[in-house]
């Protein structure tokens, strides 16, 4: 890592108590907690306003962490729009099952894309609480995380470098982002696993078909149906890692949705045109320990977790929840306790979540993986939770997140 004097063009110098990089939920959580306890924050984001507003993401937010949102003011809009859902359901073998999780555990999951809290957060942090947001910046560097931490970056519109001297530096940018790739090598450890297969992830300007999510497991791959608001839905098709998106023509995409989620007395499929058209590997990864000097990850900045189980945008809010009350305590009381536990606190729901992600990869792939025994065991698992009232408690617990994770 460089130095920031060592930039040239005479860098702008600055100091903020934390400067958070990435304004996704994690990022924007983080910096709307802070501004309540009216700690010095500065959020940056490579990306424009209108492009975090509109991106297509996640969209089913666990209870647990829409009532983290409530109780720190963020979720007004969300409770007031989101789908409230108690209830999916299975079809495999051409039958349809219907789990109804809600019944089992007395908890639900709401529906509320990602985008849309985007939006509120933003409103939240820079329109109501007037936080410090700057958009499309370039050239993001990080320097001295041991030390005296600086964040640097490029000014779109002048090529000025602007210096941000801090105490901490909260790391919300994502997968891609430079902030995991600002800790040298060997100082963490990075675990991997590829799922060897991919899904095909499509926006349709239709209906939704089913008044709950639908899973299909089939021969020729998992299909999803998902919806995202009264006039879209978001549908998932299995397929080879590194497919091309471009080779799923309409008519194909719509027929492989029509076979893999068939079933008796299903009604039809309300079909629409395709908006959006992207392969998405199956990974993951967790960094271990999620701190390094005064860089703290949050969010996929420091696990992915595949879509399989739909955690992803749950487990950022859960580690935002952590990392904004710890530093707000730091900053305000002087207390270190949330600092000191942070990795290990959010590594727990983490492993957990990748665990259960784990186990539900094997029941959606498994019949289609061309290995009898694969496809014998992991049908196995999925009648179990039509059969043992036990076994369905845990699955809907694990898929609620309502699991104590210790």
């Amino acid at each position: 890592m460089t130095h920031p004097s060592s930039h040239t063009n005479s860098p702008s110098q600055e100091r903020r108590t934390v400067v958070v990089v990435g304004a996704g939920p994690a990022g924007l959580t983080v910096g709307n907690i802070l501004r309540a306890a009216d700690v010095d924050c500065v959020v940056l984001e490579t990306e424009s306003r209108r492009f975090i507003e509109t991106r297509p993401r996640a969209g089913v937010i666990e209870e647990w962490a829409v009532r983290g949102l409530r109780q720190r003011g963020l979720a007004d809009s969300l409770t007031a729009r989101a789908q409230v859902h108690s209830a999916c359901e299975f079809r495999f073998g051409g039958e349809r099952f219907r789990f109804d999780y809600s019944e089992l555990t007395d908890h639900h999951h709401y529906v509320y894309p990602q985008p849309l809290l985007v939006t509120d957060l933003v409103r939240e942090y820079a329109d109501v609480r007037g936080g410090d947001i700057r958009f499309g910046v370039r050239d993001v560097t990080l320097h001295d995380l041991e030390s005296d931490p600086a964040v640097s970056y490029l000014d779109p519109t002048t090529g000025e470098r602007h210096v941000l001297h801090c105490e901490f530096v909260a790391g919300c940018d994502g997968a891609r982002g430079v902030t995991r790739d600002a800790i040298p090598d060997g100082r963490v450890r990075i675990a991997r696993q590829d799922h060897g297969i991919a899904w095909l992830a499509l926006l349709a300007e239709a209906p939704p078909s089913s008044d709950c999510v639908l899973f299909g497991v089939h021969p020729n791959g998992f299909a999803g149906h998902m919806a995202r608001s009264p006039e879209v839905t978001r549908y998932y098709l299995q397929c080879p890692p590194g497919d091309d998106p471009e080779s799923w023509s309409h008519d194909r995409v719509w027929g492989e949705l029509r076979e893999r989620l068939g079933a008796a007395g299903a009604p039809p499929l309300t079909e629409g045109r395709l908006t959006e058209k992207r392969v998405l590997d199956m990974h993951d990864y967790v960094v271990e320990p999620m701190v390094f000097g005064r860089l703290f990850l949050a969010g996929d900045a420091g696990h992915l977790t595949a879509p399989i189980a739909a955690k992803g945008m749950n487990l950022a809010l859960h580690d935002a929840f952590l990392l904004g009350d710890a530093l707000a305590a730091h900053a305000t009381k002087g207390d270190d306790t949330g600092l000191e536990g942070y990795s290990h606190a959010c590594l727990r729901r983490v492993w957990d979540y990748q665990e259960f992600s784990h186990f539900l990869s094997g029941i959606y792939h498994g019949t289609a993986s061309g290995d009898p025994f694969l496809a014998g065991t992991s049908l196995a698992r999925l009648r179990r939770l039509f059969t043992s009232r036990a076994a369905a408690t845990a699955f809907a617990e694990q898929y609620l997140g309502a699991a104590a994770a210790f």
